[in-house]
């Protein structure tokens, strides 16, 4: 019988001739017995056993790789086990109670933040929100504007008292505001982080809502600004019912608090503008309030540039308490934060406009050099500049001016360091802005926010320090320097006292303050009658928390005493000085600044390039 051979060739099968076992036997001894000798590998033995004599696998086809069955049941059971007591632990876990903690305690300037901004609900005016928190506190001059038949502004009521007494200040409290607006524009995230984002704006729009009223801000011309409600001259022994020679509530006043008006007040106007287009940038997300803030600072900053003049020229009561030293300096400040709020380039043109800065005193020392008050901003308003070129560089035709400026910018900063001698320090180590006289802390607050604000610009923009001549500083030096300061005030100083009410176990209990210093007991002390209470050596009835003390001495000497203000007065300029720098210096310094969002509104710096050709087509 012939089959097919698969390889080609005719296969011959015998059926006839089959093998029989003894034949088989045979034929297997003729195999090569050399080959024979060799060790079977598994598949050869199972070819020659046969099914019946398989082995039991030592391993397991897992498809993409083959494991020791050992190894496999080990793993398996092994992470069953571990499945079990991970499933177990979460029971425990979630079924017990406990108390949750979060990333640690709060820093000492996180602490003190919450206080320093408490002080704004005791200083407001007008009828108080139901949240206010301050429960000495109630609804006062609630006829402010309203009694004067003179005044065109006839509604004035709301807004901040300055200090200890009951007078609205409205220079120094414009730029109390536009020192909290810069500090939550930088620090909005600290803020969030605190807590604190949603008060602190809150403090900001009872302050802004309040100078929209001082003028007629729906107009885009004006002329005239009210300048100040209350009154505090008692010199020549006058005995007429003020708000310096009466000690009484704001609650109980009923004596009439004159409106004082300006027509020429370049540096008010500008203040002011400040402050609003600075809130606008905070407000971005209310578009309508934050456009109704832009149109304003516009209309006041018009009518400051159009009608020249200082507001304490004329005005006996601002130029014995908030007397301006000029309006130049204003006008880098306000005309740099109307370009933030505006992008319009017609203000960044002002505000760098060299003979302007010259006027501001830009290019020359003088001993409140790189000093920022309530009554000179030049040290902020360079700082704000040299922002813009740090991060934009807009180059010409601004460039030279913002150089100059971010050059005076580093001579400040190293003005404020130990090794120079620019500025005097007690054996406690407060810096001497100064230079001695009362009321320091105010100027080291200040100074402290624009140090360690202008550190966490270099950082931003990948700068690790600067120059004070042939030496280089880091970033570091500037917020140690600012560290120390606040320290210092918050209890770190000779005294062993913090001069924050309400922080720490040892601080002013007599702060000069007519709120705080009578009692809420349902009796209306006239305009003497309070004077027990001013004159008492008892401490304090009512805690003015978080308010910062005018301060110590140049000598670290303190006096707690309630009739002398140069050592126990809060002020409204202070405390926004001071809240700017705890929030600067709060959490963690990674954090740092927000480098964008004053730049919301400023166009793009350079022509946008033109799109690439379309592509060749033969």
């Amino acid at each position: 019988m012939y089959g097919r051979d698969p390889w080609g060739g005719p296969l011959e099968i015998n059926t006839a001739d089959s093998a029989t076992d003894d034949d088989r036997s045979r034929n297997l001894q003729d195999f090569d017995k050399a080959a024979l000798s060799r060790p079977l590998d598994e598949t050869q033995q199972s070819w020659l056993l046969g099914p019946g004599e398989q082995k039991k696998k030592k391993y397991v086809d897992l498809g993409c790789i083959i494991v020791s069955r050992k190894i496999f049941v080990w793993t398996v059971g092994t992470i069953l086990v571990a499945g079990f007591l991970a499933g177990l632990i979460t029971l425990i876990v979630k079924t017990v109670p406990r108390h949750h903690h979060g990333h640690g305690p709060p820093d000492n300037y996180t602490l003190a933040l919450h206080k320093a901004l408490m002080f704004f609900n005791a200083q407001k005016s007008g009828k108080l929100p139901k949240h206010n928190n301050v429960s000495w506190r109630g609804n006062s001059c609630l006829q402010d504007g309203k009694s004067g038949s003179s005044s065109v502004i006839k509604d004035l009521v709301g807004g901040y008292y300055d200090a200890g007494d009951a007078i609205k200040f409205h220079f120094p409290s414009s730029f109390a505001m536009t020192m909290l607006s810069w500090s939550v524009i930088e620090y909005s995230t600290k803020y969030e982080a605190a807590g604190e984002l949603n008060h602190v704006k809150e403090i900001i729009k009872w302050g802004t809502d309040y100078l929209l009223k001082t003028f007629n801000n729906s107009a885009d011309t004006i002329d005239r600004i009210a300048a100040q409600v209350g009154a505090g001259d008692t010199s020549g022994g006058s005995t007429t019912p003020n708000d310096h020679y009466c000690w009484m509530r704001p609650e109980d006043i009923d004596y009439e608090r004159p409106v004082y008006e300006c027509h020429s007040c370049s540096d008010l106007a500008a203040e002011m503008a400040a402050a609003l287009a600075s809130a606008s940038i905070v407000f971005k997300d209310n578009k309508a309030y934050s456009q109704k803030l832009v149109h304003g600072a516009r209309t006041l900053f018009k009518f400051g540039r159009d009608q020249r003049g200082r507001y304490s020229a004329g005005t006996a009561d601002a130029a014995i308490f908030y007397n301006s030293s000029s309006y130049w300096d204003e006008f880098i400040w306000g005309g740099a934060w109307l370009y933030y709020a505006t992008g319009n380039s017609s203000y960044l043109q002002l505000a760098t406009t060299p003979g302007l800065a010259k006027h501001a005193g830009a290019f020359w020392g003088g001993p409140y050099y790189g000093v920022l008050s309530w009554d000179n901003k030049l040290a902020g308003a360079q700082v704000l500049l040299s922002r813009l070129r740090l991060f934009l560089s807009p180059g010409y035709p601004y460039e030279e001016i913002l150089r100059t400026f971010h050059n005076q910018t580093s001579i400040i900063m190293c003005s404020y360091l130990p090794i120079f001698t620019s500025f005097n320090r007690t054996k406690g180590g407060l810096i001497q802005l100064n230079h001695g006289a009362p009321q320091p802390l105010q100027y080291v607050v200040n100074a402290a926010f624009l140090a360690t604000l202008y550190s966490d610009y270099l950082d931003a923009a990948d700068t690790p320090g600067w120059y004070c001549g042939p030496n280089f500083y880091s970033t570091d030096v500037l917020r140690d320097f600012a560290k120390t300061q606040i320290d210092y005030i918050l209890g770190k100083n000779p005294q062993k006292m913090s001069y924050i009410v309400g922080f720490g176990n040892h601080y002013p209990k007599h702060v000069h303050h007519r709120g705080a210093s009578i009692p809420r007991d349902k009796i209306k002390y006239n305009c003497k009658g309070g004077w027990k209470w001013r004159d008492t050596k008892k401490p304090n009835p009512n805690i003015l928390v978080g308010a910062m003390v005018a301060g110590p001495d140049k000598r670290d000497g303190f006096r707690d005493v309630r009739t002398n203000y140069n050592y126990t007065e809060p002020t409204l300029a202070g405390n926004a000085g001071l809240v700017a720098a705890l929030v600067a210096l709060s959490g963690d310094k990674t954090t740092g600044i927000d480098k964008n969002t004053i730049f919301t509104s400023v166009p793009p710096m350079f022509p946008t390039p033109p799109p690439p050709p379309a592509p060749w087509k033969p």
